[in-house]
This record gives C-alpha cells, structure tokens and sequence, in this order.
C-alpha cells in the first residue's frame, strides 16, 4: 500500500523517514516537503512537457523529483548530501530517466554539465532551495551563460517577496533588480510552514522566473549594470545622491556630473533608489557612464 503513495505523502515520508533512519541536517537546510498539492502545483508552475529537460537542487528525498520525472524527458537532480544517495536509489528506483549528481550545485559549472550531457531543447531549474543559501544559487543561475527557458524555485516568503516587488515597496532593492532586469517574475504558491519536516520556522513561497522574449531594458553588460545597482542600493537608508558619491567620489567634477544626470531624468537629489522603476535606474547607468 505505502508503495502505491507520492513520496509526499506523509505515511510515505514517514515510512521512508523510519527506513533509512533519516534525521534532517540544519547545516544543510534540509526540511522534507510533505505537502503533495504544493508539489502539483509547483509541477503545474513549470508548465512541464516530455521534451523538456529539468535541473533540480536538492532532491531530498525525492518527493518533487518523482513528479518531474513523470511530465519531463530527463530530470538531473544535483543532491550535496551523500547519505540521501541510497535513499532515492530506493525512492525513485522505478524512474529511467532521473540522474541524481551528488555535487554542490554552487560548485558546478553548468555550461560544461550540459554541454557533456549533450542537452539540447528547453531546459528548466525547478528547486526546493535551503533558505540559507537560496540568493547566492539563484544569483549562480542567472550568471550561467544558459538562457533557461523558466525556473520554478521554492524559498523563503520573505526572500520571494523581494524578488517581486515593486518600485516604491520597502522590499525592493539590488536583488529585485538584478532579476527582474533579466526575466519575468511572480509569486505562484504559498506555502505555509506546515508542509514540512521538520517544520521551519516561516513561510514558504514559490516563485516562477520565466526569459523575457526581448531584453526590454536593453543592457548590454549585466556585470557591469548590477555592480552599479548593487552601489546605488549599498546603503538603502541614504538618498540614491550619496550612494552614488560613495561611488563616484565626491569632487566637484562627479557632483555635477550627478546632478545633471538626475535633471535628465527628473528625479529629485533626496530621492532613494528604491523610489526608481528599473527604467530610471537604467537611464541613470546611461547617463552617468559609469
């Protein structure tokens, strides 16, 4: 019977659980999802077809892999924790077409992985990422010289709220930028704390990032733009003025040199960088020619 169930399922997981004598690791932000209508639903947020190849961070114990797998072509699911090796061998030991890589997806080079696997088509990131390391992963994929088609990532509320604001909301900020610059984002599924084990201590949100069709904000270098986000963001309670001399230096020289620009573009020397949509914030970059 307990064979028949999604590995979500709680008797599953708790089967499971009990079998490998599993106990989560904090140090590795394991919490095990057990929520199997959050799962469908984050399924149903990749809008998966059989063609599709699908990157997963952190498999666990199978729980999502399982339901990727029966909608896409191929499934590789990079797991850093060795001792749930045996355990989705044994979960997942029905499925053909699941590659698990024990590695540390922060540690790969996702270009040379998928040209050695010879991966062609639409490739799409779906992940239950660990809260403690969820910006520095997401800020990895988007510098991969990959355009991945969509990526479907579960992550704290909070971090999720960031990602989608918008220009003049308290959670807007460098991050907000640098992902809305280059894909479209949105919030698809809440996720309370109740759906897994152990239970964390906040919310969970899902977030789809999908490629934009054109690079509507035109930029050229996305290195070079995001450090000049990054300063005008570096001190969110100074004025967008004295993060820029902070950058700039404050000579006489600069000091025009950001004020014109900021007639150019009307905005007011007390205004803050999180009152300017990206456009403005591209504007500046342009005008300043930093």
């Amino acid at each position: 019977m307990e064979s028949r169930l999604s590995i979500a399922n709680p008797i599953r997981t708790n089967a499971i659980i009990k079998k490998f004598n599993l106990r989560a690791k904090k140090n590795l932000g394991q919490n095990f999802l057990t929520n199997e209508q959050a799962i469908n639903g984050i399924v149903e947020a990749a809008k998966l077809i059989d063609t599709d190849t699908v990157i997963e961070i952190g498999p666990g114990i199978g729980a999502l892999t399982e339901k990727l797998a029966q909608k896409a072509g191929r499934v590789y699911a990079f797991e850093i924790d060795s001792t749930l090796l045996p355990v989705l061998d044994d979960t997942l030991s029905q499925y053909n077409n699941i590659e698990i890589i024990n590695q540390d997806i922060l540690k790969v080079n996702l270009v040379e992985f998928i040209k050695e696997k010879n991966i062609s088509g639409s490739i799409k990131v779906v992940a239950n990422l660990p809260y403690y390391i969820t910006t520095p992963i997401l800020l990895g994929l988007l510098d991969e010289e990959i355009e991945f088609d969509k990526m479907v990532l579960m992550m704290q509320k909070e971090v999720a709220e960031r990602i989608t604001a918008t220009p003049g909301h308290r959670e807007f900020g460098s991050l907000t930028i640098t992902i809305q610059s280059r894909m479209d984002s949105q919030i698809s599924l809440m996720i309370g704390k109740n759906s897994f084990f152990p239970r964390p201590k906040v919310d969970s949100a899902v977030v789809t990032l999908s490629k934009m069709k054109t690079n509507k904000y035109e930029i050229e270098n996305f290195a070079k733009f995001n450090k000049f986000v990054r300063a005008c963001f570096a001190q969110k309670r100074k004025s967008l003025w004295n993060n820029l001399l902070n950058l700039l230096g404050r000579t006489d020289e600069q000091k025009a040199k950001i004020s014109n620009a900021f007639e150019q573009i009307n905005v007011e020397t007390n205004v803050r960088a999180e009152q300017l949509s990206i456009n403005k914030i591209k504007e500046l970059f342009d005008l300043l020619d930093i």
